[in-house]
């Protein structure tokens, strides 16, 4: 098995998980005070592992970048589902991403790209886009929406380069989780004051899951994107949505629409396009 083949799967997994990671915030009561949580423990939890990676040289200004846009990207998907339903929030963010991070990728980095691998994005773009029809979007929904998606891309191109030049994947991973842990979700927590500590008090259980699937799933997507190409490896990872419509479906007791079954095979012809093409 070659080495895109193997970075394939992992993202395969990792979109299972992080669809698991987006339901837990989605049934929170406080959102913001369930991501501050989530990201906490994620810190937590890697702490110890600092102590025996090195440092990630060279990649300090790409872990600052992601730091940035990981703080806009979290604002964007806790707005979007406080306005809509997970069914339509997240097949319009998640749809967008790979599109947009695949069109920076190749033309702002020079990553290459096949008609095999474009037609394979282009399915999981449109399959994932195809899941929330039907659904009624408020403007603000969508723009949130939409926001959150744009950038899901810019943190996935800049994960994808810090992680390449960093010295280990496991040091970036590592500092990433450190870095959002130490600042994003102290910084949501001061900004909930009282309500973050009454919404710890009853939701630190699925916060610590929430936040142990974070580092795995987010850590086998940058193990993969030091492996293979961003827009692959970018599209695959949207493959989440089938997993999140069965979420929200069988545990979330959201409708299923004829739009949800044309979504799924798009996505999932898709990811066929992607994989064989490897």
């Amino acid at each position: 098995m070659s080495a895109v083949q193997i970075a394939s799967l992992m993202m395969l997994a990792s979109g299972a998980l992080h669809a698991a990671v987006n339901a837990i915030l989605k049934s929170g009561q406080d959102k913001m005070s369930s991501r501050a949580l989530i990201d906490g423990f994620s810190a937590v939890l890697v702490l110890p592992v600092a102590f025996f990676v090195p440092l990630p040289h060279g990649a300090w200004g790409w872990l600052a970048g992601s730091w940035a846009t990981h703080l806009v990207y979290l604002v964007c998907l806790i707005k979007a589902f406080e306005n809509a339903d997970m069914s339509v929030a997240y097949p319009i963010l998640r749809g967008v991403a790979p599109a947009l991070a695949s069109t920076v990728a190749v033309l702002v980095f020079h990553e290459p790209i096949t008609p095999l691998v474009a037609a394979g994005v282009a399915l999981v773009s449109i399959g994932v886009l195809t899941v929330a029809l039907g659904k009624h979007v408020t403007r603000a929904s969508l723009g949130w929406a939409l926001a959150t998606g744009a950038t899901i891309a810019l943190y996935t191109v800049i994960d994808a380069q810090g992680v390449r030049i960093a010295p280990t994947a496991l040091s970036y991973i590592v500092w990433t989780y450190l870095m959002l842990g130490g600042g994003i979700s102290v910084l949501f927590a001061l900004w909930r004051g009282p309500r973050f500590i009454l919404a710890a008090r009853s939701e630190w259980k699925p916060g610590l899951a929430a936040g142990a699937m974070s580092v795995l799933t987010y850590s086998l997507a940058l193990y993969a994107y030091r492996m293979g190409d961003v827009p692959r490896l970018a599209a695959l990872r949207e493959t989440s949505i089938l997993f999140a419509t069965a979420i929200a479906v069988f545990i979330l007791k959201e409708k299923l629409t004829l739009g949800r079954f044309a979504g799924i095979a798009g996505i999932a012809t898709g990811a066929v396009v992607l994989i064989a093409s490897s």
